[in-house]
């Protein structure tokens, strides 16, 4: 157990996605000065999803407090994939909309293979998640693309702690592809040395423990502990499991962590995939909440803004 108030390095991600909001508003008063109209961003919200509603709600937030018009499109749990198809396509051929995002999980009900349909159907210069398979070969290949907005942010955040990429040992936990395999993308593009890992890497501490930046991105909740960390580390943890389990709280942060209030007061906390402990071996960790999430929103709507000057051919 570990008792919060550590010696790590706070990377801030709040702070940053407030930086890379406050650079992108000169470039939309100009953007909609010359095309008189702001950016435009169109997304869809198939079914319920609690986790979903809270993303999309912050997201549209975002967007408005920034100059960017949103369309978000609702569609009920029950609804079609042809449905979801017809609005991308709606999006796709409106020259309101520079960009489009699909709210991940679909309904079970759409299929199997939904995203993997959605993702391939939207216009690739309005892709701001960076998720159709043209963006996916741009960003393999290191050319411009529209990239995934966590990978991106944290890109952002290494650069603005002035943490080097260059030569650094990377070690990435996650292989999915939008989070572990972009992530590990765009530190090889940055000429670190990259290890990628999974449930079925041999000896997982061990590697983890030769990273100088540890990517943890497994959504596993206090998973990577000391022994995955090499001493003075850079730690970035991307998970954000929502936990209701009282007693799981207590067990990573103990019985007076603050979080115990969260969890009466919402019902649920958000929980890293790092174990509280490795702020007393790492020499710079993200916290979470507060630490990749929110560059995530801001890499959105800088890949809107990106996305929108690129179709004026600014």
């Amino acid at each position: 157990m570990h008792i919060e108030g550590t010696v790590a390095r706070r990377l801030d991600g709040t702070a940053v996605g407030e930086a890379i909001r406050a650079s992108l508003r000169p470039r939309i008063e100009a953007f909609t000065a010359a095309a008189g109209r702001p950016p435009g961003l169109g997304i869809v919200l198939a079914g319920n999803d609690a986790g979903s509603e809270i993303y999309v709600r912050n997201k549209v937030k975002a967007c408005h407090a920034i100059g960017i018009d949103v369309d978000l499109q609702r569609l009920p749990r029950e609804a079609s994939l042809g449905e979801v198809m017809a609005i991308v396509d709606r999006f796709n051929t409106s020259e309101t909309y520079d960009g489009i995002l699909v709210q991940s999980p679909l309904p079970a009900g759409m299929g199997r293979d939904a995203e993997r349909q959605v993702f391939d159907a939207i216009d690739p210069a309005k892709d701001v998640d960076g998720f159709t398979p043209v963006n996916v070969g741009r960003l393999v290949q290191n050319r411009p693309a529209l990239a995934p907005g966590t990978p991106s942010g944290v890109i952002a955040l290494l650069d603005r702690a002035q943490i080097p990429i260059q030569g650094a040992r990377a070690v990435v936990i996650g292989r999915s592809d939008i989070v572990g395999k972009p992530m590990a993308m765009l530190l090889l593009h940055r000429h670190a040395t990259v290890t990628i890992c999974h449930s079925r890497t041999a000896d997982l501490p061990a590697v983890a423990a030769t990273a100088d930046i540890l990517v943890a991105a497994i959504g596993r909740p206090g998973f990577v502990t000391r022994e995955f960390v090499k001493p003075g580390a850079t730690v970035i943890d991307i998970g954000a499991t929502q936990v209701t389990d009282r007693d799981q709280i207590v067990s990573l942060f103990g019985a007076d962590s603050p979080r115990l209030e969260v969890l009466a007061r919402r019902g649920a906390t958000q929980v890293g995939d790092v174990h509280p402990d490795v702020a007393s071996v790492a020499g710079a960790l993200t916290p979470s909440p507060g630490g990749v999430g929110p560059l995530t929103i801001a890499m959105l709507l800088s890949n809107t803004v990106r996305a929108a000057e690129m179709r004026r051919g600014a």
